[in-house]
């Protein structure tokens, strides 16, 4: 559960810590089920600066946030990738 007005995510009862730009990529990605990102994209919404390097900081964000909220961080239920292309939260998890 993504509460945007306290800025917190539940599960199963647990608080989960994110920080503060783990919790703007989870929002972004949750409050757009099923809508696909670019990591140049995620790294444009969420930093809102122009970036001209590597965009590895967005995978490495991403792979903490399946850390802290997946079952089996390997096989991820919630952020998916969409190979080639970037990443979506999984429609089904909304319904």
């Amino acid at each position: 559960m993504l509460d945007l007005e306290r800025r917190e995510v539940m599960r199963n009862n647990d608080k989960i810590a994110l920080t503060y730009t783990e919790f703007e990529i989870l929002q972004l990605l949750a409050q757009n089920p099923g809508r696909v990102f670019s990591k140049e994209q995620i790294y444009d919404m969420v930093w809102q600066e122009p970036y001209s390097g590597d965009y590895n900081i967005v995978m490495s964000h991403i792979s903490h946030i399946r850390e802290k909220i997946e079952d089996d961080p390997s096989h991820p239920v919630y952020i998916q990738t969409v190979w080639g292309v970037g990443y979506k939260f999984n429609e089904k998890m909304c319904e």
